[in-house]
């Protein structure tokens, strides 16, 4: 098997979705990413079992053929190399690679790419787009809330609820909840997932840069995003999300409207003085005035 690629392309692909991978993994061929040609196109995986990712790129292939290449290896030589078309020959044989460049051949040894666990398939699934702005958007404002707390994982993700008039982001840690709602956008037909905070930390660092369009696919077990040419897939949350609407007062008639920038320098200033442990910050209203006070 053979191909030439762009060094820098190469990079930009394999560092996109590196983020997939483990420092420990229970199966050793999940330290690799898992290279497959198909008509000249070049599909890079990575996955540590609940999270895949894919990039697809193209390539001068000749033949088809799949291979799995050291991760960790392979991003460190592309990073070493200037923008230059790299050529990947791999001896079936024994897996052996050899990387022709510019400056010299490096020669790896990869593993048997049928050794590499097959990518899940949602064979049904609803489907859902939405723009990667919105959904970046969303993760940002809720991800932050999520718990840790290993006995209550369905508090360790991001609860979407997708109804037919509305779509709803949900987080909470038990203690802060928040509530991100959407009422220009909506799903053909109501349902509800719980997103593991793993993928939801790889979409938020990469949908910043994507301009188009995410489809989302899901069913009872899995979600899959695709956008450009990456494609997400992982594993849901499995349990019932607390009912959150319980929580959040329907008739309170404390009100207080204030500037936000206003607010967040005042809040800024006085946690300086705030307990190291507890971090609170007291809020006294009186009238038309807030006091912002705190103590060591």
């Amino acid at each position: 098997m053979k191909f030439i690629v762009s060094s820098s392309v190469l990079l930009k692909q394999v560092q996109g979705i590196s983020g997939v991978l483990n420092s420990s993994n229970t199966l050793p061929i999940l330290d690799n990413f898992l290279f497959e040609i198909k008509k000249g196109k070049l599909s890079i995986t990575a996955s540590d079992l609940e999270t895949t990712m894919l990039a697809q790129l193209d390539v001068e292939a000749k033949e088809d053929g799949l291979i799995a290449i050291p991760a960790k290896l392979l991003l460190d030589t592309l990073k070493s190399f200037p923008e230059q078309p790299l050529t990947f020959t791999i001896d079936n044989s024994n897996f052996g690679i050899e990387i022709s460049s510019d400056y010299g051949k490096y020669k790896l040894t990869g593993q048997n790419g049928a050794e590499f666990p097959k990518t899940p398939k949602l064979d049904t699934s609803s489907k859902l787009k939405i723009e990667a702005s919105i959904l970046s958007n969303a993760i940002n404002k809720t991800l932050f809330a999520s718990g840790n707390d290993e006995l209550r994982p369905v508090m360790s993700g991001v609860y979407f609820e997708l109804n037919e008039d509305s779509l709803i982001f949900v987080a909470t840690d038990a203690h802060k909840l928040v509530r991100y709602k959407r009422n220009d956008l909506k799903a053909e037909k109501g349902s509800s997932f719980i997103l593991p905070k793993k993928p939801l930390n790889l979409l938020k660092n990469i949908l910043g840069n994507v301009a188009d369009g995410v489809t989302i696919s899901y069913n009872e077990t899995n979600a899959m995003f695709v956008f450009g040419n990456t494609t997400l897939i992982c594993r849901l949350i499995d349990g019932k999300y607390p009912n959150y609407n319980a929580v959040i007062p329907t008739e309170n008639p404390n009100k207080l409207t204030i500037s936000r920038n206003a607010f967040l320098s005042s809040i800024k200033r006085v946690s300086i003085f705030a307990n190291k442990t507890t971090h609170q910050v007291r809020l006294k209203i009186t009238g038309s005035e807030l006091n912002v006070s705190a103590e060591r």
